[in-house]
């Protein structure tokens, strides 16, 4: 096997010595961060419930309503971010994202109100629509199509940990120093990532940007090849087949945005999608005054129990991301692999959903805990929907599936507020709830619960049948490949 001398340390030299794993994983890791401090930026808000609600003198439909316009440019921003990813190199969408949402911390930490809040939250919910898209996008240019599940799901993972993290972390800032230092400190860590970004950051060798073809076989050195030979010896005819269209996937060619965006898979994993964020707009708004409120826990203990559906949530991912990769290294569908798995996923948990309102107590936090875990594993859709087109493509359909699904948080946490809302809950500055406002507060989440888990039901059933990125994929291609003979693969070196 022959290669071409390439320039040493250069993603090349990378790629044909084997030298690249380590970068690629550095890079993972700063991705896993990264989205540790966007979902703890989405966090924040519900942590500080208890104490700005009655300070900025709001209600709490209208607390709903701020938690709701996080979601308003989530979705045009993901698309023309989308976009803006698959013309530049990915560090700089990443960096430019990383800045913003540190500076828009700051407004409120220096006494901003309720309307400050209300437009910082819509302009940082803008910066963020992006970041799982855009994380994933980077992640996959740095590892082959068979290996990218598990960095997919860690990434995932990051998600998940961001209000764990968050939750002990920003609870203490507020009884030490309040609720606006909460904002203050997100910043602060924000703008380290960015510094940090600016000095580790960069594009793998797999992203196809610019016109240049994703490496071929050609450039996997002679070692990593009788390593993969090995590891796959056992496959069957069928699954070296998958094997080998995989191996392909980064040389796709283009295909017209209408026909993957009518696709069966691509609207499936939209509705999943939204259900998602469904849930993650609940937790994230709600979940700490309900814990508080219904399951009557100390402001400490809010804290520690807000964790464990998010705790729970990555330890699903972990778990169906060690699993993809085994199953997608032996020759697996990715519909198998990752679509069926994901599915089971949002069915168990629209399943606990529905059974929630049966439950009080420790038995409440444990189904609630089941229930947003295995919902809060959005980012297993669009790692499932790459697939089905190349890297040029790859950014802007995650961030366009990701810009439509969020609509689900743009409803959920105004719908729940009016759920309770209607049920009889008001709240008034100053006045601490009582007991018929408790159980009026139960009622009306208990139904956003109802909602939350026949959404979630069908859509796992859905996901099961129909996620099927592979076929999307060799459908696109068969049909749309010759339209686009300006982009075929490079022949392998031999």
């Amino acid at each position: 096997m022959t290669s071409t001398t390439a320039k040493p340390g250069s993603l090349a030299d990378a790629v044909q010595t084997g030298r690249m794993n380590k970068r690629a994983w550095l890079i993972t890791v700063m991705l896993v961060l990264f989205q540790i401090i966007a979902f703890a930026d989405k966090a924040v808000l519900g942590l500080v419930a208890q104490q700005a609600i009655p300070e900025l003198g709001i209600s709490t439909v209208q607390f709903g309503f701020i938690g709701s316009a996080f979601f308003f440019l989530y979705a045009i921003a993901s698309v023309l971010l989308g976009i803006w990813a698959g013309k530049v190199p990915i560090k700089w969408v990443l960096l430019a994202m990383g800045l913003s949402w540190a500076i828009l911390q700051f407004p409120m930490l220096f006494g901003g109100g309720a309307a400050v809040l209300l437009v910082t939250r819509i302009l940082l919910g803008g910066a963020e629509g992006p970041a799982t898209a855009i994380s994933l996008s980077s992640a996959h240019s740095w590892f082959r199509p068979a290996d990218r599940s598990l960095p997919s799901n860690l990434i995932a993972i990051g998600s998940t940990l961001g209000p764990v993290v968050a939750a002990p972390l920003l609870a203490v800032i507020i009884v030490n120093f309040g609720w606006r230092w909460a904002f203050g400190v997100l910043g602060i860590i924000g703008l380290i990532w960015t510094i940090t970004w600016f000095i580790l950051g960069g594009d793998g060798p797999y992203g196809g940007k610019r016109g240049k073809p994703a490496p071929n076989a050609s450039a996997v050195p002679e070692s990593q090849a009788a390593t993969d030979a090995e590891a796959h010896a056992s496959e069957t005819e069928a699954g070296s087949t998958e094997q080998d269209r995989l191996t392909g996937i980064d040389r796709q060619k283009r295909v017209p945005w209408r026909a993957i965006l009518m696709s069966g898979s691509f609207v499936v994993a939209v509705f999943a999608g939204f259900t998602n964020f469904w849930t993650q707009g609940f937790l994230t708004t709600w979940s700490p005054k309900y814990l508080a409120g219904v399951v009557n826990l100390s402001p400490e203990m809010v804290a520690v129990f807000f964790t464990f559906p998010w705790l729970f949530g990555a330890a699903v991912l972990l778990a169906l991301g060690i699993l993809g990769r085994y199953l997608m290294r032996r020759g697996v569908s990715v519909h198998k692999a990752i679509g069926v798995p994901f599915g089971v996923s949002l069915a168990v948990a629209g399943a606990s959903f529905l059974l929630l309102p049966a439950t009080t107590g420790a038995a409440s936090v444990a189904l609630l805990t089941i229930a947003a875990g295995c919902s809060v594993i959005y980012p297993m859709a669009p790692s499932a929907m790459a697939y089905a087109v190349g890297p040029q493509q790859r950014p802007v359909l995650m961030a366009t599936l990701g810009g439509i699904a969020s609509v689900g948080a743009i409803i959920s946490p105004t719908a729940v507020g009016l759920f309770m809302e209607n049920a009889g809950y008001r709240t008034r500055p100053g006045q601490k709830d009582t007991a018929e406002m408790i159980a009026n507060m139960t009622d009306g989440v208990h139904q956003s619960f109802g909602v939350a888990g026949a959404l979630l039901l069908v859509a796992g059933v859905l996901s099961v049948f129909f996620l099927n990125p592979d076929r999307t994929g060799r459908l696109l291609q068969n049909k749309y490949a010759t339209d686009a003979a300006d982009e075929s693969p490079v022949p392998a070196t031999k």
